[in-house]
Protein backbone atom coordinates (compact mmCIF):
# COMPACT_ATOMS: atom_id res chain seq x y z
CA UNK A 1 0.00 0.00 0.00
CA UNK A 2 2.02 3.06 -1.24
CA UNK A 3 -0.61 5.39 -0.86
CA UNK A 4 -0.52 4.67 3.49
CA UNK A 5 2.16 7.35 4.38
CA UNK A 6 0.60 10.46 2.31
CA UNK A 7 -2.97 9.46 3.44
CA UNK A 8 -2.07 9.07 6.68
CA UNK A 9 0.40 12.28 6.22
CA UNK A 10 -2.49 13.98 4.67
CA UNK A 11 -4.87 13.37 7.71
CA UNK A 12 -2.51 14.39 10.21
CA UNK A 13 -3.07 18.10 8.93
CA UNK A 14 -6.71 17.68 9.03
CA UNK A 15 -6.63 19.37 12.88
CA UNK A 16 -3.67 22.33 11.93
CA UNK A 17 -5.49 23.25 8.83
CA UNK A 18 -8.86 23.42 10.81
CA UNK A 19 -7.56 25.51 13.29
CA UNK A 20 -5.42 27.80 10.86
CA UNK A 21 -8.94 28.19 9.14
CA UNK A 22 -10.55 29.41 11.99
CA UNK A 23 -7.72 32.11 12.92
CA UNK A 24 -8.22 33.28 9.52
CA UNK A 25 -12.01 33.60 10.14
CA UNK A 26 -11.31 35.19 13.17
CA UNK A 27 -8.96 37.86 11.88
CA UNK A 28 -11.57 38.85 9.06
CA UNK A 29 -14.24 38.85 11.34
CA UNK A 30 -16.18 35.46 10.08
CA UNK A 31 -18.12 33.13 12.04
CA UNK A 32 -15.92 30.80 14.10
CA UNK A 33 -15.41 28.10 16.78
CA UNK A 34 -12.74 29.35 18.43
CA UNK A 35 -15.08 31.05 21.50
CA UNK A 36 -14.72 33.70 24.03
CA UNK A 37 -11.35 32.78 24.60
CA UNK A 38 -9.47 32.41 20.96
CA UNK A 39 -6.47 31.80 22.70
CA UNK A 40 -6.96 29.55 25.59
CA UNK A 41 -8.48 27.48 22.54
CA UNK A 42 -6.45 27.44 20.18
CA UNK A 43 -3.69 26.38 23.04
CA UNK A 44 -6.35 23.72 24.49
CA UNK A 45 -6.88 22.68 20.35
CA UNK A 46 -3.18 21.68 20.10
CA UNK A 47 -2.66 20.24 23.11
CA UNK A 48 -5.75 17.60 22.95
CA UNK A 49 -4.38 16.75 19.08
CA UNK A 50 -0.89 15.88 20.59
CA UNK A 51 -1.88 13.60 22.95
CA UNK A 52 -4.45 12.29 20.61
CA UNK A 53 -1.36 11.69 18.36
CA UNK A 54 0.72 10.00 21.24
CA UNK A 55 -1.84 7.84 21.81
CA UNK A 56 -2.12 7.02 18.37
CA UNK A 57 1.58 5.94 18.17
CA UNK A 58 1.24 4.23 21.05
CA UNK A 59 -1.84 2.19 19.68
CA UNK A 60 0.55 0.80 16.72
CA UNK A 61 2.54 -2.04 17.94
CA UNK A 62 -0.83 -3.60 19.64
CA UNK A 63 -2.83 -3.22 16.52
CA UNK A 64 0.36 -5.13 14.42
CA UNK A 65 0.32 -7.74 16.91
CA UNK A 66 -2.93 -8.49 17.65
CA UNK A 67 -4.27 -8.05 14.38
CA UNK A 68 -0.70 -8.60 11.87
CA UNK A 69 -1.39 -4.99 10.37
CA UNK A 70 2.49 -5.21 9.87
CA UNK A 71 2.20 -1.95 7.51
CA UNK A 72 0.90 0.05 10.44
CA UNK A 73 5.22 0.55 11.48
CA UNK A 74 5.56 2.59 8.41
CA UNK A 75 3.71 5.14 9.90
CA UNK A 76 4.53 4.76 13.15
CA UNK A 77 7.60 7.51 13.13
CA UNK A 78 5.45 9.80 11.60
CA UNK A 79 2.48 9.72 13.54
CA UNK A 80 5.38 10.38 16.58
CA UNK A 81 6.57 13.65 14.74
CA UNK A 82 3.37 14.69 14.06
CA UNK A 83 2.69 14.50 18.24
CA UNK A 84 5.66 16.45 18.55
CA UNK A 85 4.87 18.79 15.89
CA UNK A 86 1.19 19.18 17.54
CA UNK A 87 3.15 19.57 20.91
CA UNK A 88 5.78 22.12 19.63
CA UNK A 89 2.39 24.32 18.23
CA UNK A 90 0.80 23.52 21.66
CA UNK A 91 3.60 25.03 23.90
CA UNK A 92 3.94 28.25 21.15
CA UNK A 93 0.45 29.27 21.24
CA UNK A 94 0.55 29.51 24.62
CA UNK A 95 3.82 31.55 25.10
CA UNK A 96 2.37 33.77 22.42
CA UNK A 97 -1.42 34.01 23.16
CA UNK A 98 -1.62 33.51 26.97
CA UNK A 99 1.92 34.67 27.92
CA UNK A 100 2.33 37.01 25.15
CA UNK A 101 6.04 36.37 24.94
CA UNK A 102 7.01 37.64 28.71
CA UNK A 103 9.94 35.88 29.32
CA UNK A 104 10.00 36.36 33.37
CA UNK A 105 6.34 34.85 33.44
CA UNK A 106 7.11 31.72 31.24
CA UNK A 107 10.21 30.92 33.54
CA UNK A 108 8.16 31.93 36.35
CA UNK A 109 5.25 29.41 34.96
CA UNK A 110 7.15 26.52 34.45
CA UNK A 111 8.77 26.86 38.34
CA UNK A 112 5.50 27.81 40.40
CA UNK A 113 2.57 25.82 38.20
CA UNK A 114 2.91 22.17 38.57
CA UNK A 115 0.96 21.60 35.78
CA UNK A 116 2.92 23.88 33.41
CA UNK A 117 6.44 21.84 35.20
CA UNK A 118 4.96 18.47 33.95
CA UNK A 119 4.19 19.77 30.82
CA UNK A 120 7.18 21.21 29.96
CA UNK A 121 8.97 17.69 31.04
CA UNK A 122 6.74 16.05 28.55
CA UNK A 123 7.82 18.22 26.08
CA UNK A 124 11.68 18.53 26.33
CA UNK A 125 11.60 14.44 26.55
CA UNK A 126 9.74 14.47 23.07
CA UNK A 127 11.77 17.27 21.69
CA UNK A 128 15.09 14.32 22.26
CA UNK A 129 12.64 11.57 20.81
CA UNK A 130 12.23 13.91 18.19
CA UNK A 131 15.63 14.63 17.72
CA UNK A 132 16.60 10.67 17.71
CA UNK A 133 13.87 9.35 15.35
CA UNK A 134 16.21 9.58 12.09
CA UNK A 135 17.76 6.79 10.51
CA UNK A 136 20.89 7.82 11.12
CA UNK A 137 20.36 8.36 15.03
CA UNK A 138 18.80 4.56 15.06
CA UNK A 139 22.15 3.44 13.51
CA UNK A 140 24.32 5.65 15.91
CA UNK A 141 22.65 4.54 19.27
CA UNK A 142 21.93 0.81 17.96
CA UNK A 143 20.76 -1.24 21.00
CA UNK A 144 20.35 2.08 23.12
CA UNK A 145 18.03 3.47 20.53
CA UNK A 146 14.93 1.49 22.13
CA UNK A 147 15.92 1.49 25.02
CA UNK A 148 15.61 5.64 24.54
CA UNK A 149 12.28 5.85 23.16
CA UNK A 150 10.51 3.59 26.04
CA UNK A 151 10.58 7.17 27.23
CA UNK A 152 7.15 7.72 25.53
CA UNK A 153 5.45 5.60 28.08
CA UNK A 154 7.29 8.03 30.49
CA UNK A 155 5.81 10.95 28.64
CA UNK A 156 1.95 9.67 28.30
CA UNK A 157 2.00 9.47 32.44
CA UNK A 158 3.52 13.21 32.18
CA UNK A 159 0.81 14.53 29.89
CA UNK A 160 -1.76 12.34 31.24
CA UNK A 161 -0.75 14.45 34.83
CA UNK A 162 -0.71 17.17 32.80
CA UNK A 163 -3.46 17.23 31.65
CA UNK A 164 -5.80 15.95 34.99
CA UNK A 165 -3.80 18.94 36.62
CA UNK A 166 -4.99 21.87 34.34
CA UNK A 167 -8.95 20.19 34.22
CA UNK A 168 -10.63 22.20 36.54
CA UNK A 169 -14.32 21.40 36.04
CA UNK A 170 -15.18 18.81 33.93
CA UNK A 171 -13.14 15.81 34.50
CA UNK A 172 -15.33 13.81 31.35
CA UNK A 173 -12.06 14.04 28.61
CA UNK A 174 -9.56 13.66 30.54
CA UNK A 175 -11.02 10.39 32.32
CA UNK A 176 -11.35 8.84 28.57
CA UNK A 177 -7.35 10.09 27.68
CA UNK A 178 -6.64 8.30 30.98
CA UNK A 179 -8.35 5.38 30.32
CA UNK A 180 -7.24 4.88 26.85
CA UNK A 181 -3.48 5.91 28.16
CA UNK A 182 -3.72 3.27 31.25
CA UNK A 183 -5.09 0.57 28.75
CA UNK A 184 -1.89 1.29 26.80
CA UNK A 185 0.61 1.34 28.97
CA UNK A 186 -1.13 -2.14 30.85
CA UNK A 187 -0.90 -3.92 27.27
CA UNK A 188 3.05 -2.93 27.02
CA UNK A 189 3.36 -4.05 30.92
CA UNK A 190 1.53 -7.58 30.25
CA UNK A 191 3.54 -7.79 27.07
CA UNK A 192 6.38 -7.37 28.91
CA UNK A 193 5.79 -9.67 31.80
CA UNK A 194 5.11 -12.35 29.03
CA UNK A 195 8.54 -11.56 27.07
CA UNK A 196 9.94 -12.14 30.15
CA UNK A 197 8.63 -15.58 31.33
CA UNK A 198 9.27 -16.92 27.64
CA UNK A 199 12.83 -16.56 28.16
Amino acid sequence: MRTLKPAVFILCLLPLSYCIYQVVALSLGYAHQLGADPGKAIVRFNGEWALRFLLLTLCVTPLRQMFAWNRLAQVRRMLGLFCFSYASIHLMSYMTFLLEFRINDIAADIVKRPYITVGFIAFLALLLLAITSNNWMVRRLRRHWKTLHKLVYVILILVLIHLLWLTRSDYTEAAVYSAAGLILLGYRIKHWIQSRDAK
